[in-house]
């Protein structure tokens, strides 16, 4: 997929998902982002930044590790989502904590101005992941740490079908690369050649709770990066969809429950 195509369908894919994403999905991600916030090992008064933050879930947790006397700045190509990080900002008075649009590919800030950089389950939506850590490592401070979360094997995630069930829809693959990071030591070797170095790696094996089928559809389709395709379905294609992807997730369904495997990469390094 062109580079440009492939920003603007995550651009407003994600701008159509920004109003479903946390009741679907924040309990699932809890795991790899409590692991991303635990080894970046923030402190008081530094400078974080967190790219592809979504609604701000990492964002939030990462103003309170820094405290009063840090700054953490959220960026995320979708406008949307940041605007919801921005509501919930004057909600809650967060004085630490601001947010804008950004690429992630060419994030529009000065060198070396971050203690640390976290991107938590975003560069796989990075059309050039490698840019986008370059890009981290750029703005961050000498021996500044960054911290990455990654989907992990596909094999290992129950509801990686979702993928290949709307592609058979759908005049191109959506997220062609979705798991090319969570392959072997790929991020750990995506920050080597970024220029970083002390690197550890760990996997996270989770389960991704629903309550219905219903919920496990929605966080698929609606609530996540397929949204933009799901979007433009009639109502036959998407009937047709969710079967299948009932079908595909039958194995883990417990009465009316779903309890689907999921594995997550997590990565810390420090810039060299």
């Amino acid at each position: 997929m062109d580079t440009r195509l492939q920003r603007r369908v995550q651009r407003y894919g994600w701008d159509l998902a920004a109003e479903d994403y946390e009741q679907l999905w924040q309990a699932q991600l809890a795991p790899a982002q409590v692991a991303l916030l635990a080894g970046a090992a923030l402190g008081a008064g530094e400078e974080v930044l967190d790219v592809a933050c979504g609604t701000g879930l990492v964002s939030f947790a990462a103003a309170t590790a820094v405290g009063p006397t840090g700054r953490v700045l959220g960026v995320d190509l979708s406008g949307h989502m940041v605007e919801a990080a921005r509501r919930r900002v004057r909600h809650e008075l967060g004085q630490n904590l601001h947010f804008a649009r950004m690429d992630a590919e060419a994030l529009a800030l000065p060198e070396a101005s971050f203690d640390a950089a976290l991107c938590a389950l975003g560069l796989m939506y990075v059309p050039n992941p490698l840019q986008g850590v370059r890009e981290m490592r750029r703005v961050l401070r000498s021996r500044g740490r960054i911290g990455l979360a990654v989907w992990g094997e596909r094999a290992r995630c129950g509801w990686a079908s979702v993928f290949e069930i709307v592609d058979a829809e759908v005049r191109s693959d959506v997220c062609p690369l979705f798991f090319q990071l969570g392959q072997r030591d790929a991020l750990a070797q995506l920050c080597a050649a970024a220029g970083f170095g002390g690197i550890v790696q760990r996997r996270i094996s989770a389960v991704l709770g629903y309550e219905d089928g219903d919920q496990a559809c929605d966080a698929a389709f609606v609530g996540g990066p397929v949204a933009l395709a799901w979007s433009r379905f009639d109502a036959a294609t998407r009937a047709r969809a969710r079967e299948r992807y009932l079908a595909a997730i039958e194995p883990w369904r417990h009465g009316s429950r779903y309890e689907i495997p999921g594995e997550f990469v997590v990565v810390h390094a420090v810039a060299a």
